[in-house]
């Protein structure tokens, strides 16, 4: 495989040589092949392919009113290239997938969803076949069925199986196993006929494993005409509960019946593909039809980076959605006709082994299949930016009612402290941040208090800003002196508001912290009620109420939990930790090595405490003599 490398006129490659770009376009071949575009920091950013590698590549770099700003704006970040010669365009359209898939590249439509689907496996393989579930599709010559697009639908349905014709399910090995160990848990609850023990006849196991796929090809007529029978035997034989079994089991294969009940012209297996836009964001509705009927359905969302009709669209998703699943249906019936749909078509036919259509119905059922679909597609798409749209009044939209109401210039960060101790036992403080509403976890901090002594919340307080500031002011000068941007820093970016847990009193130890400093960054502080609830937000000498029923006053609440949670949490760690150290460290003849011992013997301080001398003795490391001491010390 040959590839080669193209510079942006004034650009370094990797040996230093500079590159005139209209030189080089003019040396690209015109063969089939794949294009990778990087950027500065040597990232590929768009990976494309090319029936002619020479014609392809040069339109993003000629000026055109029809290219869009976001393929202006990919082509201003290009710094080099990489192109691939292949011998087809079917091998760069397979190559093309590969690498997408690989590298993941900012300006290609992208899958969201990386999800593997379920399947139904049946090792007809063996002997004794099993009946398993399935995260992939193997070449083991078991047979597959699915994919289904729940995982618990297919537990239920193994299960149900089980019920009925009652395969096994483990990882024995028969013949050679039989009679070696007992029965499972499944032959005691009737849900396996017990060929480990040699009870089932290989050919009447045989004949239940044939009924059991029939079903799973959605042949119910059998199944049901069979539990019928059972059901109506037992209850003539005064068998009540099995006929009641058989009842409930019946009910369950109606109920899959039901589910299906929406069937195709035939028997084969299609997949009805449609696909709703909405600015950078793309949903794909997919039909899985198995056998004549509706096995289930799935939607996927796309990240569209650059502007693409939706033949590029649905390209895209068939390449990527294709390429990672091992089941391809004889048929995709699609909404409009995908880009490349002719190599599409081959490349998949090369994967099943066998010619795959894709068609685009213009009447009749199949027509009316691609409508559903597409109507599903809107929906999703719908109800997805209503949840953007309310996902967005209680992150950014409520940052900006509050700097509505503190009347400042930008609201985007917040920092919010508090205190944690008990008694002032090993104080310590919490920073969270919220960016634009949201948590960022990323940049939480925890801090010991080390300069207070005793319970002084206002001490510590002044202490952990004063510590968090200096260092930001501090990071940000060693990176100014060594030219790195400042935004790489872990302390550089600053609040837009500081959020006290308290009020007056810590609003004001804060204010002067910041002025101390040189600093100004807006404080507030929470006013709570008699319940200490809060009520409003302390702010320039006073009280500004917030309405319980705003956004605004959620995310204060929001932030207050999340700030005593965060400090609560690494107080206690800390507590158990010098609990751990204080009490087995003043035990004579316990060491560091023995009280590790103990701990990994009984876990924690209780379980040490109610030990005997015995167990004690029966650590590692210990003798009597030292259990003695820790028993008498407790005791």
């Amino acid at each position: 495989m040959r590839v080669w490398r193209l510079k942006q006129a004034n650009r370094l490659c990797r040996t230093g040589k500079m590159f005139n770009i209209e030189e080089e376009l003019k040396k690209l071949p015109s063969s089939p092949g794949v294009y990778l575009m990087h950027d500065g920091r040597d990232t590929i950013i768009y990976v494309g392919k090319a029936i002619n590698l020479k014609n392809r590549v040069r339109q993003y770099f000629q000026k055109s009113r029809n290219v869009s700003s976001k393929i202006e704006q990919m082509v201003t970040r290009i710094t080099y290239f990489e192109y691939i010669v292949t011998d087809s365009e079917l091998e760069a359209l397979i190559l093309e997938s590969n690498l997408i898939k690989e590298h993941q590249p900012r300006y290609n439509t992208m899958l969201k969803d990386d999800k593997s689907y379920p399947y139904i496996k049946v090792t007809v393989q063996e002997d004794y076949p099993r009946i398993l579930f399935s995260r992939d599709q193997k070449k083991d010559k078991s047979k597959y069925f699915g994919p289904f697009t729940s995982a618990g639908a297919v537990k239920d349905t193994i299960e149900l199986l089980t019920k009925i014709y009652k395969i096994r399910t483990c990882s024995r090995v028969l013949p050679r196993d039989i009679g070696k160990e007992r029965p499972c848990l499944n032959y005691h609850i009737q849900q396996c006929d017990g060929p480990c023990q040699g009870y089932i006849s290989k050919r009447d196991y045989g004949q239940a494993v044939q009924s059991t796929m029939e079903f799973l090809k959605g042949n119910f007529k059998d199944v049901l005409n069979l539990l019928e029978d059972k059901m109506n035997q037992a209850s003539e034989e005064l068998e009540f509960e099995k006929a009641i079994e058989y009842r409930e089991l019946l009910f369950s294969v109606r109920q899959i019946f039901q589910k299906q009940k929406m069937e195709a012209d035939n028997n084969e297996n299609k997949d009805i593909i449609a696909y709703a836009a909405d600015g950078l964001d793309a949903v794909v509705q997919v039909f899985f039809i198995r056998n004549g009927k509706l096995l289930g359905r799935e939607h996927f969302h796309l990240r569209i980076a650059l502007q693409e009709s939706g033949r590029q669209i649905l390209g895209s998703f068939i390449k990527q959605y294709y390429a990672g699943t091992p089941f391809i249906p004889k048929e995709l019936l699609v909404q409009e006709e995908p880009e490349d749909e002719e190599v599409i078509e081959e490349w998949l036919s090369g994967r099943l082994g066998q010619k795959v259509r894709i068609t685009t119905p213009k009447k009749g059922g199949k027509e009316k299949l691609v409508e559903l679909a597409k109507k599903n597609a809107d929906l999703i798409i719908s109800q997805d930016k209503e949840k953007l749209r309310i996902e967005h009044i209680r992150t950014a939209g409520a940052m900006e009612e509050i700097r509505e109401l503190l009347g400042l210039e930008k609201l985007n960060r917040i920092e919010a402290f508090d205190i944690s101790n008990t008694s002032g036992y090993e104080s310590v403080a919490s920073m969270v941040v919220y960016e634009g509403g949201k948590p960022k976890r990323n940049d939480y901090r925890k801090f010991r208090i080390k300069w207070v002594k005793g319970a002084d919340d206002y001490s510590s307080l002044a202490e952990v800003l004063t510590r968090r500031l200096a260092h930001g002011i501090k990071e940000a000068q060693e990176l100014e002196e060594k030219g790195i941007s400042q935004n790489l820093g872990n302390f550089t970016k600053f609040p837009d508001l500081i959020l006290m847990d308290g009020g007056k009193g810590q609003v004001n130890i804060a204010l002067r912290v910041l002025e101390e400093m040189g600093l100004d960054i807006p404080v507030c502080g929470m006013v709570k009620d008699d319940n200490h609830r809060t009520r409003g937000l302390y702010y320039r000498n006073e009280e500004v109420p917030l309405k319980k029923s705003s956004e605004g006053f959620r995310l204060i609440t929001r932030i207050q939990d999340e700030t005593h949670r965060f400090a609560i949490e690494y107080h206690r760690k800390l507590r158990g930790k010098e609990q751990l150290h204080s009490i087995l460290d003043d035990i004579e003849g316990v060491g560091p090595k023995r009280r590790l011992e103990l701990m990994k013997a009984f876990k924690n301080i209780d379980n040490i405490k109610n030990a005997d001398m015995e167990e004690l003795n029966a650590v590692p490391g210990m003798n009597m003599a030292a259990a003695r001491k820790i028993y008498e010390f407790f005791h």
